[in-house]
């Protein structure tokens, strides 16, 4: 199921929805040159890190590792980059959302379980 479409494109918007909240959370929260290097620079950073670590081979994406790692690292960037939006999206004091998004995420991961599977056995 990990790689099915719908999963895919369910991921896809997961993704995105993390990095517009992380965004938002930036420019809401700071004031000045913070607000641009929070607002900005952290979603910039967070989908270079997204994109470059990866396992060699990964179904749900191209195949292609700029950088190489162990599925264990991938699955704890993706828990790192996830648990951010969950949080930012609990410290703009929007708990429903933010439970709701971290519901998707679950089942998410509970759907792609063969990728989970996948991921844990690549070192």
């Amino acid at each position: 199921m990990g790689s099915h479409p719908v999963n895919l494109i369910i991921r896809f918007v997961l993704e995105l929805l993390a990095l517009v909240s992380v965004g938002v959370w930036g420019w809401i929260k700071f004031d000045g040159t913070q607000q641009y290097l929070f607002g900005l620079g952290l979603p910039i950073l967070m989908t270079i890190v997204w994109g470059t670590f990866a396992v060699p081979d990964d179904p749900s994406r191209s195949g292609k590792a700029p950088i190489p790692v162990s599925g264990t690292l991938r699955l704890l960037i993706e828990f790192i980059f996830f648990g951010a939006a969950i949080w930012v999206l609990y410290d703009l004091q929007q708990d429903k959302l933010s439970y709701i998004f971290g519901g998707i995420v679950i089942i998410h991961y509970m759907v792609s379980y063969d990728r989970i599977s996948w991921l844990l056995s690549q070192k």
